[in-house]
């Protein structure tokens, strides 16, 4: 008897070591109902905040057990990660120029534009009445932020004011789109470009002035998986999602164009 309730208690013990183990390479998809319990890590551009999200909600609908964590910033500095060794899955930058040390690193092959955007003006909506056109940036007093030269959203507006012959003392140098658009909701700045869909996100504080210098710095925005990613099967299948007709319709919606 003794033996018997030993054996048993062995056989418990590795069953349950077994039902602790990994039941699937880490690059697969999880089956449906099987609570995978996988993550998939993406790094994006700020300016894709919204529509990412609003799309993460939706991959993981359809991949029961997988959860969606997004690292949304300037695409400089999550480049910058990526080639240092970040474990990431899916890079989506706000440039081709920002992709480039990504892929020139070996870390990401082949990425495909699913996106463009153009700057607006961002003016507190209860002073919309400033600032009508990019020359009106260059007038003294006016506290105008822009996003840093090295980062997309700083570089095209760099093309934007020089297509316009507009000269700009910035009042500060934000890290991101989103800081830039963050300072002028809050009445920190009279003025500051920002792309399209974010001033088309925060229209209840803020009126996105359209301008035609701004045909001059449209961004392209290029996506990958990355050659190392953890999650290199469900990798595939978010690249897949952004550039299907539901990934081109959530965008266009935003404020986005069709590349």
């Amino acid at each position: 008897m003794k033996r018997v309730i030993t054996a048993a208690a062995a056989a418990t013990v590795l069953l349950a070591a077994a039902g602790c183990g990994d039941t699937g390479d880490s690059g697969d998809k999880a089956s449906p109902g099987s609570g995978g319990g996988k993550t998939l890590t993406v790094f994006a551009a700020a300016s894709l905040t919204e529509t990412f999200t609003e799309l993460g909600k939706s991959f993981e609908g359809s991949h029961p057990g997988v959860k969606v964590r997004f690292n949304f910033g300037g695409s400089s500095t999550l480049a910058q990660q990526i080639t240092q060794g970040a474990p990431v899955d899916v890079f989506a930058a706000a440039s081709p120029a920002t992709m480039k040390p990504v892929t020139d690193g070996g870390a990401a092959a082949q990425p495909q534009v699913f996106a463009k955007n153009r700057l607006v003006i961002a003016v507190p909506a209860k002073e919309a009445g400033k600032v009508s056109r990019l020359a009106d940036l260059g007038k003294s007093g006016l506290k105008v932020v822009l996003c840093a030269e090295q980062v997309p959203c700083g570089a095209a507006a760099g093309k934007a004011l020089a297509a316009g012959g507009v000269k700009v003392e910035p009042a500060s140098r934000e890290q991101d789109v989103k800081a830039v658009l963050t300072k002028v909701r809050l009445g920190e700045a009279d003025a500051g470009l920002v792309y399209r869909s974010d001033a088309k996100a925060a229209a209840a504080d803020v009126k996105g002035v359209e301008f035609p210098e701004s045909a001059k710095a449209i961004n392209d925005y290029p996506i990958a998986a990355l050659t190392k990613a953890p999650q290199s099967g469900l990798a595939k299948e978010f690249v897949q999602l952004v550039l299907s007709q539901q990934g081109k319709d959530t965008l266009v919606k935003a404020g986005f164009e069709s590349p």
